[in-house]
């Protein structure tokens, strides 16, 4: 709920007050004006692009998540506890924006219409249209829309890659639920990370002092030529209001994303085989590397795309198709946003060695072992084999965690990197061994090789 605050002037402070802004000249010195008099203002831009940003408004159901104990029907029955209902009705209000006015496709937030039944648009003209969901990308905090409508108004795509810390840009949304909301303010920062940001994995945001608030999310963020350059997607906040520190998915990656999700329904997002870690100053000078900038190659998997090209583990990825390569984020946006089959070109350092390579980014799927049918409890998790020669693992033998997906059963006991030495006290060397070992058994009790420390869980 919103409280407003009202602040009233006395009557006689009021016409002292009138009579001191009457008494102001019409020409101030120093005063900004137009060539033809008139004073400058964003409000012929806001006119302007207001058309092609929405409300989204979505309904649906999630399933609660409860004590098992309340799930017991002894012990409902015991204690005379009343049957838990499974599911609850959720609803979520955020923005949206029009980037394809002949096909009415509209750009949001993943979050925004995440577990959505059903979704209305709500235009700048007051019309409500009812919205499908084309696909989405959680790992981009990206959705794409669509409706069928006539006579859309889109913004123009800009260039994010050119803004610069300073630049003026302006948010669009509905923030708190009030409609198409105008706010202000300069690009504060780039490539931002934003740690468990809504579970978004790959992370370049624009930070901005434009006020975001709740609703803001899937908004518009333009430049001053009116072009989209960002889609509003969190703020940073202690109170959950805004502090003059709001993010935006870059535009070129929204870009990217959408038209993957156009084509395919998703993002068929292709690997290399390498998993990355933060260069820091201290490794870098043992690396032969003058500056700390670049991704430190910790495995690299058999097989794979990058074994294929020649990479090792200490080697030093400093550029990934021309483009600089400041940390392992900036490696994990560079390739995540490639698709299956494309090719990249990599600059690397090994031995204080400026060596270049071309790899072909590979399906997921390939080399690696979903887990879904072989056992439930490790159910949205993705098993590959270790390089033993990698010095993050060492002579260490098993199975590697490749990938866990948020919510599901195995993200409550696996991370990825996790290597499984054992099932059921017997020895896995091999992805062969794990499904024999896994495949059949009601209960797996894991012997998990995690950093530099070990444990063992039971999964029933």
């Amino acid at each position: 709920m919103l409280t407003l605050t009202r602040f009233v002037l006395p009557r006689r402070v009021l016409a002292v007050a009138t009579v001191l802004m009457l008494a102001v000249p019409l020409t101030v010195p120093g005063q900004i004006v137009n060539p033809d008099g008139s004073v400058p203002s964003l409000a012929p831009l806001v006119e302007q692009v207001s058309p092609a940003v929405v409300n989204i408004a979505t309904s649906g159901t999630v399933e609660t998540q409860s004590n098992p104990l309340l799930n017991d029907p002894f012990f409902r029955r015991f204690f005379d506890v009343p049957e838990q209902p499974r599911q609850r009705q959720v609803q979520s209000l955020g923005s949206g924006v029009v980037v394809d006015a002949d096909a009415g496709h509209i750009l949001t937030n993943h979050h925004v219409i995440a577990n959505a039944d059903q979704i209305q648009v709500t235009f700048d003209d007051g019309r409500e249209l009812d919205a499908e969901i084309v696909g989405s990308d959680p790992e981009t905090d990206i959705a794409v829309l669509q409706v069928d409508g006539d006579g859309l108004a889109a913004l123009p795509l800009g260039d994010s890659s050119e803004l610069r810390v300073g630049d003026y840009t302006m948010a669009i949304g509905n923030p708190f639920g009030l409609e198409h909301t105008v706010t202000t303010g300069v690009v504060s920062g780039l490539e931002r990370t934003l740690p468990g940001s809504g579970g978004a994995r790959l992370q370049s945001f624009i930070q901005t002092d434009a006020s975001i608030n709740p609703g803001n999310s899937g908004g518009a963020l333009i430049n001053l030529r009116g072009e989209l350059v960002g889609i509003n997607t969190a703020i940073l906040s202690r109170g959950g209001g805004n502090i003059g520190i709001g993010f935006a998915v870059p535009v070129n990656m929204a870009r990217q994303v959408m038209e993957q999700i156009i084509e395919y329904g998703e993002v068929q997002r292709g690997v290399l085989g390498v998993r990355v870690q933060d260069l820091t100053p201290e490794m870098a000078e043992a690396f032969d590397i003058e500056r700390p900038n670049g991704a430190l190659v910790a495995q690299v998997t058999p097989n794979s795309p990058a074994a294929e090209a020649g990479l090792e583990a200490g080697d030093v990825i400093v550029e990934v198709n021309g483009t600089p390569v400041s940390d392992a984020n900036a490696m994990a946006n560079a390739i995540g946003l490639l698709r299956i089959g494309d090719e990249v070109h990599l600059t690397y350092v090994r031995d204080g060695e400026k060596r270049e390579t071309t790899a072909t980014v590979a399906d997921p799927a390939s080399g690696q072992v979903r887990a879904d049918a072989m056992h439930p409890g490790l159910a949205g998790a993705t098993f590959s084999e270790v390089d033993e020669r990698s010095p993050l693992f060492g002579e260490v033998s098993g199975v590697l965690v490749a990938d866990v997906q948020s919510g599901s059963p195995a993200s409550e006991y696996l991370r990825p990197g996790d290597v499984i030495t054992s099932v059921n006290r017997q020895d896995v060397g091999s992805l062969a061994a794990f499904r024999e070992r896994v495949e059949g058994a009601d209960q797996l009790l894991l012997n998990v090789r995690r950093g530099g420390g070990a444990f063992f869980i039971v999964i029933r």
